[in-house]
């Protein structure tokens, strides 16, 4: 197998290099990564602290505890909101908000502001206080957002669940995270439809006898029929006396801020814990340097905040730098293809972070709808969730002016910020997601922890703590350990990748997403992008079946686009494309053309349903997958 492209696709305007924030990134990563602690220390000094800390970072290897900002006292609710407005900047747009059914609303900063510290006060006369757990069950609208800051002010935990979810994934969220309020609402809307998220909360919710309170916060008009144990907004706000701003809770470097629930393969879900401060520094750094944040720019990113995308990178990074944020709901097909293209000549959107996901449907539906929009705002694209496959990446590119830096970005739920990506200025390869993040030392090792050779497959893995790392599990300390001990001493992500001569990431999935043929180990993202690059293939996903012969042998699952679906390829002329395109080692074994590929709802492709239901063997936690 080839090792990756050596030279760059793409190589930025020297006008973008010179305005970036990080305009030398070989400078500034080799100096953050000497003193990381400096690097760290800098940025924190850019944000707002009641106690400043003591020491940047008090690391235990024992335990794997990561302590940053410690002695540090502080508030990430006040940092993203109450910052801007004393430093006046009330006005200025802090949420654009989008509906599913065509509704537009704009919340100021000093509305946000306003909203956030009403609703805390309500939540403080529900009894919650500082590391009182509360649930947040709604669909992507600001109040959803509000409601994460309100926690955050008073130094509660929220667990955002997303409104897609089935009342046994709730209830199961429920039982683990024991919240003391369940925040709801009488419904959302996807494409049209209605969606009873009040009946489900109120399925999810039997036998939870933590909680002491339901808010429903109403999406339509007609009256609601409370239960015993509800309540409803407009009613709690008519009731609850404000006098002024609830000042925020100073927490400390150990105060969780979120519980965030994600899937395995088997068992119950495992809640990722974060801390108040040290996320609050990586997110901020993370979206200030990545998407070069300007007071000028109207950003959009595609994901719920339901999902750590979302926290991250909609509501709590963004607004952290002051920016205004486009936040939709729905889906960028419905009403209609334009849907994105659209909100980005209506808003004049400048930043656009997408998912490998979307820009493969978007592909699929044709060019004549990007076409159809004026995308001249546009300055920065971005995607995240898997590796984007150089097709989409060209495709994302060139419909988009094919001059914009496009930061395909690699990290995790656990990580909490962006720990692999392009910068503004640096470099792009299609395909590749750039080199670590200033002060993160990501690495490709064998099973033994030892780097392999440009490349070659190994496993991606952190060598040293970095601010947004997640404290633990909650609930279950041992199986926050077994990240640290599967390759002793260095966080294992579980993904798979390689690296080239100049030290870019080729990320290739998940390490059981890679199939061993005859000795040979292949990603199945690169036969994945293999397969999407014939004109008749729009989506398509890899799994190995058990081969006594070759190890394991390679099958994989496609999806057509619309035009040949009256006149399929032939499953040979699909083989010999990939041979072509990879090698005759590559070459699939078995194909299924199939209307749609299991996946979760942030637009990962769920490979391992796909192996199970191929092998007859047990599904697994199936609570985030999109249908």
């Amino acid at each position: 197998m080839s090792s990756p492209e050596k030279s760059a696709f793409f190589i930025p305007d020297p006008a973008i290099i010179r305005k970036s924030r990080v305009p030398d990134y070989d400078r500034l990563y080799a100096a953050s990564v000497a003193d990381p602690s400096a690097f760290w220390e800098n940025l924190s000094k850019e944000l707002l602290f009641h106690t400043p800390p003591k020491k940047i970072l008090d690391w235990s290897p024992r335990s794997f505890e990561g302590r940053w900002l410690v002695g540090a006292m502080g508030n990430i609710c006040e940092n993203a909101l109450d910052r801007h407005v004393h430093d006046g900047f009330a006005n200025k747009a802090a949420l654009i908000w989008v509906g599913d059914r065509g509704e537009e609303d704009i919340y100021t900063y000093g509305r946000l502001l306003d909203q956030t510290s009403r609703f805390a006060h309500i939540l403080k006369e529900l009894g919650v206080g500082k590391g009182d757990r509360v649930t947040i069950y709604l669909p992507p609208t600001p109040f959803q957002v509000i409601a994460m800051l309100a926690c955050a002010r008073l130094g509660a935990v929220h667990s955002v669940v997303f409104s897609g979810f089935s009342a046994m994934a709730l209830k199961s969220r429920l039982e683990d995270f024991e919240p003391k309020v369940l925040v709801t609402a009488d419904c959302g809307f996807r494409r049209g439809k209605r969606i009873p998220l009040l009946e489900t909360a109120r399925a999810a919710r039997r036998g939870i006898a933590s909680l002491t309170c339901t808010v429903v916060v109403p999406r339509e008009a007609s009256p609601l029929l409370l239960e015993p144990g509800e309540r409803s907004l407009p009613d709690l706000m008519s009731e609850v006396r404000f006098s002024g701003p609830l000042t925020p809770v100073p927490v400390s470097c150990d105060d969780p801020l979120f519980v965030l629930y994600t899937s395995g393969t088997t068992g119950k879900p495992k809640g990722v814990v974060h801390v108040q401060l040290g996320y609050m520094l990586g997110t901020y750094a993370t979206a200030r340097y990545i998407f070069d944040l300007q007071d000028s720019d109207v950003y959009f990113c595609v994901a719920d905040p339901g999902w750590i995308t979302g926290h991250s990178y909609i509501v709590y990074g963004p607004l952290l730098n002051r920016a205004t944020v486009l936040l939709c709901e729905g889906t960028p097909d419905y009403p209609d293809a334009g849907r994105h293209w659209s909100l980005i000549e209506r808003h004049r959107v400048s930043i656009y972070y997408s998912t490998p996901t979307t820009i493969r449907l978007q592909m699929r539906l044709g060019d004549s709808w990007p076409a159809g929009y004026d995308l001249s705002s546009l300055r920065i694209l971005g995607s995240v969730g898997e590796p984007l496959n150089p097709e989409a990446w060209h495709w994302i590119h060139r419909v988009t002016g094919g001059k914009l830096p496009l930061m395909d970005t690699w990290w995790q739920t656990e990580t909490g910020m962006i720990m692999i990506t392009p910068l503004p200025s640096t470099p792009l390869k299609p395909g590749s997601a750039g080199r670590p993040f200033p002060g993160v030392e990501a690495d490709v090792v064998d099973h033994s922890g030892h780097p392999v050779r440009p490349g070659e497959t190994g496993m991606v893995v952190i060598r040293t703590p970095w601010p947004s790392m997640f404290r633990t599990v909650y609930g279950d300390p041992e199986r926050y350990r077994k990240y640290w001990t599967e390759i002793p001493g260095l966080y294992f992500s579980g993904d798979s990748a390689r690296k080239d001569d100049d030290g870019s990431f080729f990320l290739l999935g998940r390490v059981d997403d890679v199939i061993k043929v005859a000795g040979h180990r292949l990603g199945t993202a690169e036969i994945e992008s293999a397969l999407i690059t014939h004109p008749k293939i729009a989506e398509a996903a890899a799994i190995g079946k058990p081969d006594e012969l070759r190890g394991e042998i390679i099958k994989v699952f496609i999806v057509l686009r619309p035009h040949a679906l009256s006149e399929p390829p032939h499953r040979d002329e699909i083989k010999q494309h990939v041979r072509l395109e990879l090698g005759g080692i590559a070459e699939p074994h078995e194909i299924d053309i199939v209307l749609s590929l299991p996946k979760t709802r942030s637009g990962k492709i769920m490979r391992r349903v796909l192996k199970a239901r191929e092998m007859g063997l047990p599904e697994g936690d199936l609570s985030t997958m999109e249908d």
